[in-house]
């Protein structure tokens, strides 16, 4: 039966709208590139034991290529069962990709691996009308309740103007949208089209601008509306790592409200982005993106290597050195510590 968003357990909606931490799930793998699937979980069990609303698996940083080498469902299996390990159920959203066929036979599998909602990639509609987008997007809140993503260009995605998010929004089974162009001429697109289709108390808007995430989180959206919008949490990638760290940013940031923003966290935006500049590999057009991850993860023991499923993927010239350099520059970001103190449980 399909899923809508009223269906949910209790608290979901809520948890959901008040906001949290949804790290990008990576994929943990052997040396010959095999699903490795106690690391896999243990992963999971480190994001909801830092404090994580949520997890997001099958998505960019999962890698998509997943699909092709059949682990779609066994990764969104084992993410459900360590979520299940939960006092408090998590938020659980499934990457879905592809034309509509595709992208509803993966919401169906999400939808009976108890997930909540899938996050749409429209990076297979290059070329499409605005009409068939929104087709699309409706067929796909047909089946689960639907997290919208604006993926930056730069990596695949489609510009998409005010007024499809403004439709978008329209959608009643639509719940969230995850703004990633890392351009804030279209973050601003965003908030205006959830604005203008009157969707403010139901879209929740969680910051997917790895380069801006403070800033994100502090700025209230005066757009001209009764009140000012608010992006509420983040489903990022770059809270795949350090993620204890990314949960006490967050509440640090949610704690200010509509107060005075101390000078010491809004300069902490700068520092986050920096330390994303190297995990993401800016200086190579995102080349090293997942590796750069990856890196962060074995050297805390919770991966056993950085291998892709793409043996093309891996870091870039510098970039582990960048890796250093940042951690060590900033280590009030970092949550070492919290890994090696938990590790082993993890891992059991």
């Amino acid at each position: 039966m399909p899923l809508r968003w009223e269906d949910w357990p209790t608290g979901i909606a809520e948890r959901l709208r008040a906001g949290c931490v949804i790290p990008a799930h990576p994929l943990a793998l052997t040396a010959e590139r095999k699903l490795d699937p106690r690391r896999q979980k243990a992963l999971s069990r480190y994001y909801l034991d830092a404090g994580s609303g949520g997890l997001a698996v099958g998505v960019h940083t999962t890698q998509f290529a997943i699909r092709d080498v059949g682990l779609y469902e066994p990764v969104l299996t084992i993410a459900a069962e360590a979520a299940s390990e939960q006092a408090t159920t998590p938020i659980l959203v499934a990457g879905v990709v592809g034309r509509t066929e595709q992208a509803v036979r993966e919401a169906r599998i999400a939808r009976g691996l108890g997930y909540h909602a899938v996050l749409l990639s429209l990076a297979a509609w290059k070329g499409a009308s605005e009409d068939e987008l929104v087709a699309h997007c409706a067929a796909v809140a047909a089946e689960m309740p639907l997290f919208g993503f604006y993926l930056q260009p730069a990596v695949g995605g489609l510009p998409l103007p005010a007024s499809f998010w403004r439709r978008f929004a329209g959608i009643p089974n639509a719940v969230a949208i995850k703004i990633a162009p890392f351009n804030r001429y279209a973050t601003l697109d965003v908030l205006r089209g959830v604005q203008d289709a009157c969707a403010a108390d139901r879209i929740a808007l969680y910051t997917g601008n790895d380069d801006h995430i403070v800033a994100d989180l502090l700025t209230p959206f005066d757009l001209g509306g009764d009140k000012p919008l608010r992006i509420v949490g983040g489903l990022l990638g770059h809270w795949s790592v350090w993620t204890r760290a990314a949960v006490e940013l967050h509440r640090r940031c949610q704690a200010v409200g509509a107060g005075p923003i101390p000078a010491d966290l809004l300069a902490l935006d700068a520092q986050v982005t920096e330390m994303n500049a190297a995990v993401f590999d800016v200086a190579h057009a995102f080349h090293g993106v997942i590796a750069g991850c990856h890196e962060i993860l074995r050297r805390q023991g919770l991966l056993d290597g950085i291998w892709c499923l793409d043996p093309h993927e891996t870091l870039s010239p510098g970039q582990a050195e960048l890796l250093s350099a940042v951690a060590a520059r900033y280590p009030h970001l970092t949550d070492d510590a919290f890994v090696r103190d938990n590790l082993a449980r993890w891992l059991a």
